[in-house]
């Protein structure tokens, strides 16, 4: 069953399809967080993540009227995101720059009860530990409660990778936060 929100979101990409200024800035309003907290934890950096979300949505506005399916959208839109990132990151390796900047990823609100918070912040950090494929799967799988499937739409490899992208993610996750979680 599809939830309230996905279907005023579904509402919004048909409107904004036909060009409805309106619904395009209310799609953004609406999405736009999420896809800045994928990119913020696929780049470590808020700045550069801006940058990528930005781009991403120039893209996604001017490709919206090619989009066959408005339930797509999501994982489409996390998808050309996840590209503006790659493309980013690339940037840097040619430049060897290195990110170092993985503190921002605590701070993001994820609307947690005060005696939750202290374990959200030790399960995002040890996230920001997997190898980036690994910390976007289990991401977006976990906290943007996407299905494999949209999950691999998103970041653009077959679902069974996504699968075992997530296992090696939990194995790792689970060692990282045994010792943390036991006490």
């Amino acid at each position: 069953m599809r939830s309230k929100q996905h279907i005023v979101e579904e509402y919004l990409v048909a409107c904004a399809r036909l060009g409805d200024r309106s619904a395009i800035n209310r799609l953004v309003t609406l999405r736009g967080p999420a896809l800045l907290r994928h990119a913020i934890r696929l780049l470590g950096n808020r700045d550069d993540a801006h940058d990528a979300v930005q781009d991403a949505w120039i893209e996604i506005i001017g490709s919206l009227p090619r989009l066959r399916d408005e339930r797509a959208f999501p994982a489409w839109a996390y998808r050309i995101v996840t590209r503006r990132a790659a493309r980013i990151v690339a940037g840097r390796v040619r430049h060897r720059a290195e990110v170092n900047d993985t503190a921002e990823l605590a701070d993001i609100a994820v609307d947690e009860t005060a005696s939750m918070a202290a374990d959200a912040r030790a399960v995002r950090q040890a996230i920001t530990t997997l190898p980036p494929p690994q910390a976007a799967a289990i991401s977006l799988f976990y906290l943007e409660d996407m299905s494999v499937a949209e999950v691999a739409i998103a970041l653009d490899v077959p679902p069974g990778t996504i699968k075992t992208r997530l296992m090696h993610a939990r194995t790792k996750l689970n060692k990282a936060l045994k010792g943390d979680l036991d006490e």
